[in-house]
């Protein structure tokens, strides 16, 4: 996840009715809080955006997702111009960009930002790489200076050998990669990317969500990316919007969505979510109270108390050595021994407070706490298994209580 730091992008009581009077009528009745099908009824105009409000940080992968008609689309392409908007500014590092016109405007979108279609757009009768570079041309860029950026881009995206084919040579997923590399190319600071995966096959989909991210690690891009797939929203995510009937509905970490849905609306989104791909470690690690050299076992059963199924002994680094559980102490004692070690278990499974609840199932399959540690292996959580399951039970049960509050 990014560091969330310096905001590059803001969205401020944007807007967007589609029509010809959008100033008129129509935008008198949505900022009355009309509904957007009555708006539609009343005055023949369209609800594109009502009210949108967001920012989106330097680095971050911003996530705008909805259904069909949710407005998600128009709002990305307020940020580059491609729709006027009816009220509102949309800034971009400090650009009030839709007060921008021509040569301005081009410039604007040539050198700040660069954008992925869900259609790949490649021209058929240029080899891959002067699609690539074609953008750098329009800049008039040196043949060899944008051959050689062209290069490069492609080398990001595993397809270099592929730079004198033509497009109809590659399959789909990889002109999609073509299309990310031409936007890569003039090495814009914001990527817009809108539904640039969904005409994929779904394992198809999948690499090319990984290699995006996988190039985010390596270049630290600002990219707002579209999508309707909650899944996909949520696996590259730093941030998801949720947008429906033009407005926004919530906007939160993956896990703040899954697990805290605003509305019911959310909540029914996130109902098929495999949970245990998005909530991470530390959303339900207890905090570790770990047991120090020097302590038999009756210390260690009042160092357990009541309500934990085990602690770890550390070393003086911090770094878990053994874990002594109440079972094993009171099963020594039984047999008369006072000893810690006769009741300490080495064999314990370790994990990293980022790791997904997922990750950390197989693990928690053998019933013992689980040792999170940081990067230099210190103890920085207990894992109990049974968490990992009431975690669980408690987001699916979340649209229930939506369901209760709209029916009683």
């Amino acid at each position: 996840m990014v560091d969330m730091g310096e905001e590059i992008v803001r969205l401020e009581g944007v807007y967007k009715l589609f029509g010809p009077q959008p100033r008129g009528r129509a935008f008198d009745l949505v900022r009355s809080g009309v509904g957007k099908d009555e708006v539609q009824r009343l005055s023949g105009h369209v609800v594109g955006l009502n009210d949108v409000n967001f920012s989106v940080n330097k680095g971050e992968i911003f996530v705008v997702m909805g259904l069909s008609g949710s407005g998600k689309s128009t709002a990305i392409r307020t940020v580059n111009k491609l729709h006027d908007i009816t009220a509102g500014h949309v800034w971009v590092d400090g650009v009030d960009v839709q007060t921008l016109e021509g040569p301005a405007l081009q410039a604007f979108r040539r050198e700040k930002m660069g954008m992925v279609f869900q259609h790949f757009a490649l021209f058929p009768h240029r080899n891959i790489i002067d699609n690539v570079g074609y953008g750098l041309k329009v800049q008039k860029v040196a043949k060899a200076e944008r051959d050689e950026a062209a290069l490069r881009a492609l080398a990001l995206v595993g397809l270099e050998s592929y730079a004198q084919n033509a497009p109809a040579e590659l399959s789909g997923g990889m002109q999609q990669r073509v299309g990310l590399a031409r936007a890569l190319a003039t090495d814009p600071d914001i990527l817009l990317m809108d539904e640039a995966f969904s005409a994929l096959d779904p394992l198809i989909r999948r690499q090319m969500q990984d290699e995006m991210m996988e190039i985010q690690n390596e270049l630290h891009k600002t990219i707002l990316f579209i999508t309707h797939d909650l899944n996909e929203a949520l696996r590259i995510g730093d941030r998801v919007c949720i947008m429906k009937d033009g407005a926004v509905v919530q906007i939160g970490t993956p896990e703040e969505i899954l697990t805290e849905p605003a509305t019911g609306y959310v909540a029914e989104f996130v109902q098929d979510v495999d949970q245990g791909r998005v909530i991470e470690v530390h959303e339900v690690m207890l905090d570790p109270v770990p047991i120090r050299g020097g302590v038999g076992i009756a210390g260690a059963l009042t160092h357990l108390g009541d309500d934990r199924s085990g602690a770890f002994l550390v070393d003086d680094q911090g770094r878990p050595t053994g874990l002594c559980t109440a079972d094993a102490c009171l099963r020594a004692a039984s047999v008369g021994s006072t000893d810690l070690a006769t009741a300490v278990r080495t064999d314990f499974d370790t994990a990293r407070s980022t790791d997904t609840l997922n990750e950390a199932y197989a693990a928690a399959g053998r019933g013992l706490p689980i040792a999170v540690v940081d990067e230099d292996g210190r103890l920085v959580g207990n894992l109990d298994p049974r968490l990992i399951m009431e975690e669980m039970g408690r987001v699916e049960s979340l649209i229930d209580g939506f369901e209760r509050e709209v029916f009683m």
